[in-house]
């Protein structure tokens, strides 16, 4: 095992039946980083992350946490990782105040500096009824009880459930500040945008399948670009198509897009000047449509086999 890899797992498979369940999953997350989790609901997210937390044991594979199997030694494991579960279940304690601070004496936090920081910045009443709380305030409960030990290793399943866009903005400030901190944050989501947000690296699971790990460095620092070039007729746009060096397709009437590598830009930038352009604009790919195109591909795979 690398030094660095503080979560590996390798075919690890729970097979419910009926095509329910993981199957094969590889995943490698390193020391410091932000590791993304990202699929639809029902897609294996929350199987995968019992498993790593030895919650349930694997019909087959391994998951290793900080070099200590998952399902034998995960009593040693939970010393060094924080929890955040999918579905939050409060002990009976009346108020937050109570449980944050039964979980505070169990974690030996005597420094509640921090504590408080994620209160004020979640802005929780922590004296509100437990039994009473919305599902946002739950969840904002369950986050500062995590956070609040100040662990090397943060596991979170489905995070920001319940949460305004404004608190999951929050969330996402602690989330960075936790990367500043150098520990190791494993976050699964179903919300694409927050995944893209703060994660270094991001695995995409379908129907308990990995179907594509990618670097968020390549997709905000792409290899090749692509933009729509608007021209004032529609005889330039086809005079452009049928003369440039670049890959270029109709996009409308005026309109084309064009694929270019980020070391030609210079030259297609020069190529534009003859010609009488109304609009230019670089079209981002997004990591939806990362996973919308990691799908199909494996839809034709799978259609092929």
């Amino acid at each position: 095992m690398m030094a660095d890899v503080v979560i590996k797992t390798s075919g690890l498979t729970k097979d419910y039946g009926n095509g329910r369940g993981i199957f094969d999953i590889d995943i490698e997350v390193h020391k410091g980083e932000v590791f993304g989790f990202v699929g639809t609901n029902g897609s294996g997210k929350t199987t995968t992350i019992r498993n790593m937390m030895g919650f349930i044991k694997p019909d087959s594979g391994t998951s290793v946490v900080n070099g200590l199997d998952s399902w034998r030694q995960s009593a040693d494991i939970m010393k060094n990782v924080s929890y955040v579960p999918g579905e939050i279940a409060f002990p009976a304690l009346k108020t937050g105040t109570e449980f944050l601070k039964t979980q505070a004496k169990y974690l030996g936090v005597t420094d509640f500096g921090y504590m408080n920081h994620v209160i004020e910045l979640l802005q929780l009443d922590p004296t509100a009824h437990l039994k009473r709380m919305s599902k946002g305030m739950k969840q904002k409960t369950a986050i500062v009880a995590a956070l609040m030990g100040e662990k090397e290793i943060l596991v979170l399943d489905e995070p920001t459930t319940g949460l305004d866009p404004l608190m999951r903005e929050a969330f996402l400030q602690l989330v960075r500040e936790e990367k500043q901190k150098g520990h190791t944050v494993f976050m699964s989501s179903h919300i694409f945008e927050e995944i893209e947000a703060v994660c270094d690296r991001v695995a995409m699971i379908k129907d308990g399948h990995i179907i594509d790990t990618t670097s968020l460095y390549d997709l905000r620092h792409p290899t090749v670009k692509n933009f729509i070039v608007e021209f004032e007729q529609a005889a330039q746009k086809q005079h452009f198509i049928q003369n440039t060096a670049f890959s270029a397709e109709s996009a409308d009437i005026n309109s084309c897009t064009v694929r270019c590598k980020t070391s030609q830009l210079d030259a297609f930038f020069h190529s534009l000047k003859d010609y009488p352009i109304t609009n230019l604009k670089e079209v981002h790919c997004s990591l939806q449509q990362q996973f919308m195109s990691a799908y199909k591909k494996e839809l034709i795979q799978n259609g092929n086999n």
